[in-house]
């Protein structure tokens, strides 16, 4: 299937989840021990591979990821 977006990222969000959260003090391990209370599993070294644009989100993992980190899944698209 081809890529709806030009270049190698593979994410748009990666940069916004990076930034809140270390505004918030919160380890990579941190924020995957919070989505897995949402019953959401993504490991830290995905949670890195995410903040490097270098993994996918799904739709499920954005909505978890904005419910941990305090924002609306619309904010984690904006610079």
């Amino acid at each position: 299937m081809a890529r709806i977006i030009d270049g190698k990222d593979q994410n748009m969000v990666g940069d916004k989840v990076r930034k809140l959260r270390i505004e918030q003090k919160m380890s990579q391990q941190m924020l995957s021990d919070r989505l897995e209370t949402l019953a959401i599993y993504i490991c830290r070294g995905s949670i890195s591979r995410i903040e490097d644009k270098q993994r996918t989100v799904t739709d499920i993992e954005l909505y978890g990821l904005a419910r941990v980190l305090g924002v609306s899944i619309v904010e984690l698209f904006e610079e």
